[in-house]
């Protein structure tokens, strides 16, 4: 089976930077998307980033210009370098990949207050 361990979350001052890691536990085959998803209390779970195995990239428009999405292919690992944060970045932050059906992380809370 898959698994996608996450890390990088934790709490930051608005205007700080965090990264997030995503490993997958193999690598045999490439994943076609990687990229991460995020989901506030009473909000719905909406798409931050994604990146395809070429390296092309989709943001959605909140994080635009703020975060970046890279990959290394070799180690089936996902990154969102996340800079500029802002509170309302709060948010439980879920890495996935797919290659046939979606795989899911855990999730990591990332956490933007003074």
């Amino acid at each position: 089976q898959v698994q996608l361990v996450e890390s990088g979350g934790g709490l930051v001052q608005p205007g700080g930077s965090l990264r997030l890691s995503c490993v997958a536990s193999e690598n045999r085959f490439r994943f076609n998307a990687m990229g991460w998803y995020r989901q506030a209390p009473g909000k719905s779970r909406e798409l931050v980033a994604s990146i395809l195995s070429g390296g092309s990239t989709n943001y959605a428009d909140f994080v635009k210009g703020r975060f970046t999405v890279s990959r290394d292919n070799a180690k089936n690992t996902v990154y969102l370098q996340m800079d500029s944060l802002k509170p309302e970045d709060t948010a439980l932050y879920y890495c996935y990949a797919t290659r046939g059906i979606v795989y899911w992380g855990q999730g990591t809370q990332v956490t933007v207050s003074s």
